[in-house]
C-alpha cells in the first residue's frame, strides 16, 4: 500500500463505491469479520455522526481478503479516499485537487518530490495572473506536498491528468459539491447538446470553429464539444473572464482537455461581444449561478441574442419551465416573446424527464438560434418544434434528433427534404400568440416508410422466406450412450496449474474517440451473455482506432481468437470471442485457455458456466472439463449447431420484419394482403 493513502480517509458509503457494491453489503462485511483473523478496520474519526476509515487499512484489508467486486480496489483508492481537510472544507479539497491535476498536466510530470516552495514556483510559472490555480494551491500550505502527491495518485489510477479531473466530477454528488452537482446534466443531454454545437459548427463553414459559453462556469457542453471535435479542427474555446471558483474550476478543465482558451470580458449587466463566428452554447442554470430565475435565465440569452450577428449560432439548454412551458412571471413571458418575435430561435424541444441528476423530475428544453430568415417576411417566418416529453433519449434518438436540429437554420426547401424524426416546423407568430406552452404535447406519430416501399420490401421479404435454398439442412450429427464421468475444477486451480491465463481489462481514458469502423472492437459488460462483439439487438459495435489505442495504452493487449470475455458486474456474464483482436474494457477481463494443455477446457463450456455462476467469486467458478477426444467431436457438433442456430435467427428476423410491414400497411391502406400467400 502506498504510503500516502495511509494518510486519506474513506467513509462506508465511499468503500461501497469503491468495491463495486451496495451499502449494507459493507456492514456485512465488518459484522461478519469480527470473529475472524481479518476483521474489519476500526474507524480512526468520526464526523458529524459518519465513521471515517484509514484508507491504507482498508486497501490491506480488501486485499487480503478478496471481497467486492473491483479487483483493482487499492490501485483505485486514491479516486474515493479523502484527507481530514477535505471533509471539513470538501470544496476548497476539490478546488486544490483539480488545481494539482491541472499543475501536473501543465508541467507534465509528477509533482510528488516537490517541496512547498517548488510547488508555489511552478504555480506561478503556469498561472502567472493567477487565474485558475495558484491561490489553491497557495492555500494549501505545507499540506501542499502531500496535496500534490495524492494528486499523483489519482491522475495514475486514472491513467491521465483530463481521466482523474473527470473522476473527481464524476463525484461532485457524494462530495456535497453543490453547485457542480445541482446542475450537472445527464449524459444523454450532454451529447444532444454537443452534437448540436458540433453540427453547427460544421455548417457555418468558417474553418477554425469557435465556442462561446459566457456563463460562470460552464464546462460540461464545452468539453463535450472538444471530445467530439476531430483532432485537426483547432477550436478556439471563449468563456467567462471570472475570477470566482467556479469559473476558475471551468478553465482548469478545459486546460486539462487541451483546449486553446480565450477569456470573454461579460459586464455586470450581462453584456459582451464576440465580434467573429462562433457558436454559443451553454446549460442553465450554470455551476456557478444555480439558483438562477426564470427572468434572469432568458435575459442571459437575451444578451447572447444582442450582440449575435448573422454568422453565429447558439445551443442553450434550460429547464423546461423556462424555454418552453407556460410562464407565470410576466417580465420572463416578455422577454421570452421578444425572444421568439428577433427571428433567431430556430428551434425550440421540449425534453423528457430524467436528464439532471439532481432534480430527477425536472424536464429540460433545448434552443437552437441563428440568424433570421432574412427573405422571409415576418410574418410567415417559421420555427422548427418538437416534442420528446414521453421519448427517452436513447442514442438513436439523440443522434437523429441532432440530424433534425442540423437542418433548423436552413431554407424551407432543404427543410422539407430533410426527413425528420421528431421535428416539425410551425409558424412563429402561431408560437407568439400563445399564452401558455410553446410546444404542445402530442401522441407520438406513427411514421412509416411509403407504401412502395413497404410493398418492395415484403415481396423481397416473401422471395427469401420461400426460397428453397434457404430450408433447414438435416444435421451430420449422432449421438450415443458415452461412458464417461462428469469432472470439473475450480478456476484458481486452472490458473496454477496453467490451463488457464487471466488476463486484465484495459480502463480506457475518458474521451477517447471511436472509430466508425476498421478499428479494435470495444468489449465491456454490457457486450456479454450475447455474443462478445456483436453487441445487444439493435445496438451497434463499438471500435476504436488503434492508433489511438496504442497511443494512450501501449501496454493494452487484445484478445485472441477463442478467448472468453468475462465480467461480474452487475451479474456474471461471458462470451467467446471466436475471432480475437478485441480490446476488452475494465471491468471485463479475459480468460485465456492455453493451446498447448488446455487440461479438458472448451472456450463454449467455459462461457456457459459463467453465465450460469450464481457467486460473484469468479476465482471459485467451477468450471466443467471435456477429454480431449470428446471435446473435438462437441466442437464440430457445436459449430454445426451454432450455423443453423444463425440462419434459424435471420429466418425469425425476417419473419417479424414481415408482420410488422403487413400489419403497418395494411391498417394504413397502402397495402393489400393475399390471402392465398403460404409462409410455409
Amino acid at each position: 500500500m502506498n504510503q500516502q493513502a495511509t494518510a486519506l480517509r474513506i467513509s462506508l458509503a465511499e468503500i461501497a463505491a469503491l468495491t463495486q457494491v451496495k451499502r449494507p453489503v459493507v456492514s456485512m462485511w465488518r459484522s461478519r469479520s469480527r470473529t475472524t483473523s481479518t476483521p474489519f478496520p476500526e474507524p480512526v474519526r468520526v464526523i458529524r455522526g459518519q465513521q471515517l476509515f484509514d484508507a491504507g487499512e482498508v486497501g490491506a484489508w480488501l486485499e487480503s481478503t478478496r471481497h467486492g467486486n473491483n479487483p483493482q480496489a487499492a490501485a483505485d483508492m486514491a479516486a474515493f479516499a479523502r484527507r481530514d481537510s477535505a471533509r471539513t472544507d470538501p470544496e476548497a479539497a476539490f478546488a486544490a485537487q483539480t488545481a494539482l491535476i491541472t499543475l501536473r498536466r501543465l508541467t507534465g510530470g509528477p509533482l510528488a518530490g516537490l517541496d512547498l516552495d517548488d510547488l508555489l514556483d511552478a504555480a506561478d510559472e503556469a498561472d502567472p495572473d493567477d487565474e485558475f490555480l495558484y491561490s489553491e494551491i497557495e492555500a494549501l500550505g505545507r499540506t501542499a506536498p502531500e496535496a500534490a502527491a495524492h494528486a499523483d495518485q489519482l491522475v495514475d489510477a486514472a491513467y491521465s491528468p483530463a481521466a482523474a479531473l473527470e473522476q473527481l466530477l464524476g463525484g461532485r454528488h457524494r462530495a456535497g459539491l453543490r453547485g457542480q452537482a445541482d446542475t450537472a446534466l445527464a449524459q444523454p443531454a450532454v451529447e444532444l447538446a454537443a452534437g448540436t454545437a458540433v453540427e453547427l459548427a460544421a455548417g457555418n463553414g468558417t474553418g477554425r470553429p469557435v465556442f462561446v459559453d459566457s456563463t460562470p462556469g460552464g464546462s460540461d457542453l464545452l468539453t463535450a464539444v472538444l471530445d467530439r471535435l476531430p483532432e485537426d479542427a483547432d477550436p478556439l474555446i471563449l468563456t467567462r473572464d471570472g475570477r470566482d471558483q467556479a469559473s476558475r474550476t471551468a478553465l482548469r478543465r478545459l486546460l486539462v482537455h487541451g483546449a486553446r482558451r480565450r477569456p470573454l470580458a461579460v459586464s455586470d449587466g450581462g453584456q459582451f461581444a464576440v465580434g467573429e463566428p462562433a457558436v454559443h452554447v451553454a446549460s442553465y442554470p450554470p455551476p456557478g449561478a444555480p439558483d438562477l430565475a426564470a427572468p434572469d435565465i432568458l435575459a442571459d440569452i437575451e444578451n447572447t441574442v444582442l450582440q449575435m450577428d448573422d454568422s453565429q449560432r447558439g445551443v442553450f439548454m434550460a429547464p423546461a419551465s423556462v424555454l418552453t412551458d407556460a410562464l407565470d412571471d410576466a417580465r420572463a413571458a416578455d422577454v421570452r416573446s421578444d425572444l421568439l418575435r428577433s427571428g433567431r430561435v430556430r428551434a425550440i424541444v421540449r425534453l423528457p424527464a430524467g436528464l439532471v441528476p439532481a432534480k430527477a423530475r425536472q424536464s429540460l428544453a433545448l434552443w437552437v438560434l441563428g440568424p433570421a430568415h432574412a427573405s422571409v417576411p415576418i410574418a410567415e417566418r417559421w420555427t422548427m418544434v418538437a416534442d420528446l416529453t414521453d421519448t427517452p433519449l436513447t442514442a438513436d434518438a439523440v443522434q437523429d434528433l441532432v440530424g433534425d436540429l442540423a437542418v433548423s437554420l436552413g431554407t424551407a426547401g432543404l427543410i422539407r427534404s430533410h426527413a425528420m424524426r421528431f421535428a416539425r416546423t410551425v409558424p412563429t407568430s402561431r408560437l407568439l400568440a400563445r399564452r401558455g406552452a410553446l410546444v404542445r404535447h402530442a401522441a407520438a406519430r406513427r411514421d412509416g416508410p411509403a407504401a412502395a416501399e413497404q410493398a418492395v420490401r415484403a415481396d423481397r421479404l416473401l422471395a427469401r422466406l420461400n426460397d428453397p435454398a434457404a430450408a433447414p439442412a438435416p444435421l451430420s450429427v449422432g449421438v450415443s450412450l458415452g461412458h464417461g464421468t462428469p469432472n470439473t475444477e475450480m478456476v484458481d486451480v486452472l490458473l496454477s496449474q496453467g490451463h488457464l491465463r487471466y488476463v486484465q481489462g484495459v480502463r480506457l481514458a475518458a474521451g477517447l474517440p471511436l472509430a466508425d469502423d476498421g478499428g479494435a472492437r470495444v468489449l465491456g459488460p454490457a457486450d456479454l451473455g450475447r455474443g462478445a462483439g456483436q453487441g445487444r439487438r439493435g445496438t451497434a459495435v463499438r471500435r476504436i482506432d488503434r492508433l489511438v489505442l496504442a497511443a494512450n495504452h501501449p501496454n493494452a493487449r487484445l484478445t485472441e481468437p477463442g478467448d472468453v470475455v468475462f465480467a461480474t458486474v452487475p451479474t456474471p456474464a461471458a462470451a467467446v470471442d471466436a475471432g480475437g483482436g478485441a480490446v476488452v474494457e475494465y471491468p471485463a477481463r479475459v480468460l485465456r485457455i492455453s493451446g498447448a494443455d488446455p487440461g479438458g477446457l472448451m472456450p463454449e463450456l467455459v462461457a456457459a458456466d459463467i453465465n450460469a455462476a450464481a457467486s460473484k467469486d469468479w476465482r471459485h467458478w467451477a468450471l466443467r472439463l471435456v477429454p480431449h477426444a470428446a471435446a473435438r467431436q462437441l466442437q464440430h457438433a457445436l459449430g454445426l449447431l451454432d450455423q443453423e442456430r444463425g440462419a434459424a435467427q435471420l429466418r425469425l428476423d425476417r419473419l417479424t420484419e414481415l408482420t410488422t410491414l403487413l400489419r403497418d400497411g395494411v391498417s394504413a391502406g397502402g397495402l393489400a394482403v393475399d390471402a392465398t400467400i403460404d409462409l410455409t
